[in-house]
């Protein structure tokens, strides 16, 4: 600990980071959201601002979950949970991180509702069957949880599939008639973070922003921010240059499995899902599903765990390299490689530019595509 306390606009380090780490800190949070480079003074100063201005009230709910977004949270880096907890945020009520527990669990998040306005993590579908009656936390339904604790909420994120779009619960047949935050609180400030889990990397750049403009990012239609969302996995998978070239893995295990080929007709849905993992991967950028060699499952978008299914199948003919070329006519297709913080920034804010442009010409198709047989 450094002791020291920064100034509001200064760029002296937080609590538990020296002054080289929040300046590299800042830098990394400043490319994730594809801001121009002069932005890292300003997110600098705000996070500075932060810590002595009063940290935000974070409220956490829990519903029908895996809690695998809260473990992706506690794996985050840059900042480290530690350094979110202690230094940028005030989370007041989290089931599965907090002490308390029974009535005083339910007392800890009456405080923390006084604190208005606060933010609001929400993980996990609603349930909407039978009153909600499915998951009922202190004799309260996650509809009445929610809808009570929204009312005072700056903002709302809804990380991971489950929150955002339903995910998994939301499978059919649906038994709970699961939903996502959108459908119970439609009405306030949204943010969706999908993933299975939500990427912490994306949900602490969502919550730099905040801290820095006062309001959620750029967003979509579907409510996810343009800097996670606004490509495809596919315009930057480092495998593109296999898919260009025709080299694919037919079997796993195969001579092409073993040489990193291109995993599209291995059931790959890297073409219609919307995510910045090939740019900033997991666990430090060491890897992600692709890199570790199984294809994506577009676990960012609604409906996927019945749209991918079945999961190996591959999406047909319709994305691959020679149909491509001919109804594109020859456009260039660019394959950007996010290498280093400036690499990042550059290679999302570009994507996400092409992406919506592409989108306002063809007209926006959240649907995945339904494959043939190999």
């Amino acid at each position: 600990m450094t002791g020291r306390t920064p100034s509001p606009t200064s760029t002296e380090p937080l609590t538990f980071l020296s002054r080289r780490e929040f300046l590299r800190l800042c830098s990394f949070m400043t490319a994730v959201l594809a801001l121009p480079a002069r932005y890292g003074t300003r997110v600098a100063a705000a996070l500075g601002a932060a810590a002595v201005s009063g940290r935000p009230t974070v409220i956490w709910l829990e519903f029908q979950d895996c809690a695998g977004d809260t473990e992706s949270f506690l794996r985050s880096s840059h900042p480290t949970a530690a350094e979110l907890l202690f230094d940028l945020l005030s989370l007041d009520y989290h089931e599965v991180l907090m002490a308390p527990a029974g009535q005083a669990a339910a007392r800890s998040l009456a405080e923390a509702m006084e604190r208005t306005p606060y933010l609001v993590v929400v993980e996990g579908s609603i349930p909407t069957a039978d009153g909600g009656v499915y998951c009922t936390v202190g004799g309260r339904t996650a509809v009445q949880t929610l809808t009570e604790v929204a009312h005072g909420a700056a903002a709302i994120l809804a990380v991971g599939t489950c929150a955002a779009f339903g995910g998994l619960p939301a499978a059919a047949p649906d038994p709970t008639e699961a939903v996502g935050v959108r459908d119970v609180v439609g009405d306030r400030p949204l943010v969706n973070l999908p993933g299975c889990p939500v990427n912490a990397v994306n949900l602490a750049a969502t919550l730099v922003h905040h801290l820095t403009f006062g309001e959620p990012p750029a967003l979509d239609e579907l409510g996810r921010p343009l800097f996670a969302y606004g490509s495809l996995v596919h315009d930057h998978c480092p495998r593109r240059g296999h898919f260009d070239s025709g080299r694919f893995v037919r079997e796993w295990g195969d001579e092409g499995h073993r040489r990193g080929w291109c995993l599209y007709r291995m059931g790959c849905k890297g073409p219609a899902a919307h995510s910045n993992c090939p740019l900033v991967g997991w666990n430090d950028n060491t890897s992600w599903p692709i890199g570790a060699g199984h294809p994506c499952l577009a676990c960012t978008e609604p409906r996927f765990w019945d749209a991918s299914a079945p999961f190996y199948r591959w999406m047909g003919e319709e994305h691959l390299p020679m149909r491509r070329a001919r109804e594109r006519e020859g456009e260039g297709i660019g394959v950007a490689l996010g290498v280093g913080g400036a690499a990042v920034a550059a290679g999302v804010g570009a994507a996400a530019l092409v992406h919506q442009r592409r989108r306002a010409r063809r007209g926006a198709d959240t649907s995945l595509p339904q494959g043939g047989a190999t």
